[in-house]
């Protein structure tokens, strides 16, 4: 069945989200930090954790996020979605 859909293109992408604590959901893990750098291939992320379980979304914790030691790189096309979620 065809569908009439609107399309909205969005302004700034990652560039309006720099110095938000943002989480990123990629192929494998979720991962959530302050986004501090971004290039043409990867961002970086100060202070960031890795969730290994999630709980329920309406609570306002993770149920299980490690902080990993240092600022962390991710690839720009490994992610899935990214948001303010928690």
């Amino acid at each position: 069945m065809k569908k009439l859909v609107e399309t909205v293109e969005v302004q700034g992408g990652f560039d309006e989200l720099m110095g938000e604590v943002v989480t990123f959901f990629s192929l494998n893990y979720i991962y959530t930090g302050k986004l501090v750098g971004v290039n043409d291939t990867h961002i970086m992320l100060e202070d960031p954790s890795i969730v290994y379980e999630t709980g329920s979304f309406d609570t306002e914790s993770w149920k299980d996020a490690q902080k990993l030691p240092d600022s962390i790189y991710l690839m720009k096309a490994c992610i899935e979605a990214f948001g303010l979620v928690k």
